[in-house]
């Protein structure tokens, strides 16, 4: 995984997230996979590894994504994502190509065996950016870009909790970015 300068996934910025999913993924397949990546924050292997009985809804009052627990980092709680409009869009697309495989997983992996390997999806990720010349971005960017845009935008941290599944708060802080913009406008709202 490439990491930033102080060790983390990078962010990654609105023009690349444009460019990876309206230029670079073009198979349904991969933009509903890397779109549960970055519209549920869910963790590569989260994502890999779901079952297409984890997408409840679509086209539902209440779609969600069940990232189970015996999926997630540690083992920690199942947790309910509810489909953001855009994801929606894409595990639709995905369904109505005829790529909603018969078999169990989601993303079923080569030869419609098991499912896709985070070290494939990874590869797949690795050679778009190198088409787009995207550079410093993992599979791992974006969980931190959903967490960190949620964080900008006022969500309580609590709140991103739950999505996140981070044990503590103190854990999910660590994981938020924070740009120089950001520091500059904290210091700036002291005026006495």
């Amino acid at each position: 995984m490439k990491v930033n300068k102080f060790g983390r996934a990078a962010i990654l910025t609105p023009t690349q997230i444009n460019l990876l999913f309206n230029e670079g993924f073009t198979k349904p397949r991969d933009l509903a996979l890397f779109g549960v990546c970055l519209y549920a924050a869910a963790r590569i292997n989260e994502a890999c590894t779901l079952n297409r009985g984890d997408v409840i809804g679509l086209k539902g009052v209440r779609d969600v994504l069940v990232i189970r627990r015996y999926n997630t980092k540690g083992k920690q709680e199942t947790r309910e994502i509810q489909v953001h409009p855009q994801l929606r869009e894409y595990l639709e697309v995905y369904q109505k190509k005829g790529q909603w495989s018969d078999r169990p997983f989601l993303f079923p992996g080569r030869h419609g065996r098991n499912h896709i390997h985070k070290a494939s999806a990874d590869k797949i990720l690795r050679d778009v950016c190198c088409q787009l010349e995207i550079e410093g971005v993992s599979t791992h960017s974006f969980r931190r870009t959903a967490l960190t845009r949620m964080s900008d935008a006022g969500v309580p941290l609590r709140h991103i909790q739950a999505i996140s599944g981070h044990k503590t708060l103190a854990a999910l802080e660590r994981y938020l970015g924070v740009t120089e913009q950001q520091k500059e406008n904290a210091i700036s709202t002291l005026k006495f």
